[in-house]
């Protein structure tokens, strides 16, 4: 049960081409966001799509797999965990980010299936 604690799975479609960053020590790191809808009918029996958008980090082997398949528009499933960071912007703001921590990454259909 334990591991129900902090899970996500989400399943959506990839907003723009990843970030992918090699570190130093020759760790990388992928950045990207999907976009999962939900749909329903309002009061007016109006079908309405809502669209959420999902900040998603991946590191190591995973980083790897999202740097050589995953692209602009493609329909992947995920599972990881919720982070939080916050950071400091040059004007000395302070900005809060939360973001998925991805585990695994399935690849689904094609782009703009």
């Amino acid at each position: 049960m334990s591991t129900l604690k902090n899970s996500v799975k989400l399943i959506g479609n990839v907003g723009q081409v990843p970030e992918i960053k090699t570190l130093e020590n020759g760790r990388k790191v992928a950045k990207f966001s999907i976009a999962t809808n939900e749909t329903y009918l309002n009061k007016d029996g109006e079908r309405i799509t809502q669209t959420y958008w999902h900040n998603l980090v991946a590191w190591g082997k995973t980083a790897e797999i999202i740097e050589n398949f995953v692209d602009k528009g493609k329909e992947i499933a995920i599972e990881g965990k919720l982070t939080n960071r916050s950071y400091e912007t040059k004007d000395g703001q302070r900005r809060y980010v939360t973001e998925v921590l991805v585990n695994e990454v399935l690849l689904l259909r094609g782009n703009n299936q």
